[in-house]
């Protein structure tokens, strides 16, 4: 009988284990730093990133007392992790950002430059018409 107890012990191990696994794939993913299996593809969406890495928090609070120290430590340590991944995820997102802003502003300038240009084109072509109809 005491077989069964040592193995259901290394089965609930093995469990946390692949439970504590699994929530890592899945914040990596949502941080784009593991293709999706599903799609193929690098996807990103920190906000479920952040809700994800929030659970495993949950899971260390709810667990507190109650893990084998090797669980405990590999738990504070995958946590430590992903966040450390997160914070460079929101720093690399906000230089993307700054960086399509600063093109979108480029843009910007360029269209009006090309509108303002149009706009004395259009100016000048009334004014010849003008002096032209005018002088006959």
């Amino acid at each position: 009988m005491n077989e069964n107890v040592g193995e259901d012990h290394n089965r609930e191990g093995y469990l946390f284990h692949h439970l504590v696994a699994m929530f890592q794939s899945l914040a990596l993913q949502q941080m784009g730093k593991l293709i999706n299996p599903i799609s193929g593809e690098v996807e990103g969406d920190l906000q479920q990133a952040k809700i994800t890495i929030d659970m495993l928090e949950m899971i260390q609070m709810k667990t507190e007392g109650n893990l084998e120290e090797n669980e405990k430590q590999l738990l504070d340590r995958i946590i430590m992790e992903l966040q450390m991944n997160y914070v460079e995820a929101l720093k690399t997102k906000d230089i993307e950002d700054e960086s399509e802003n600063a093109e979108d502003v480029e843009e910007d300038e360029e269209e009006d430059e090309n509108k303002t240009e149009k706009e004395s084109e259009s100016k000048s072509e009334s004014e010849s018409k003008e002096e032209k109809e005018s002088k006959e």
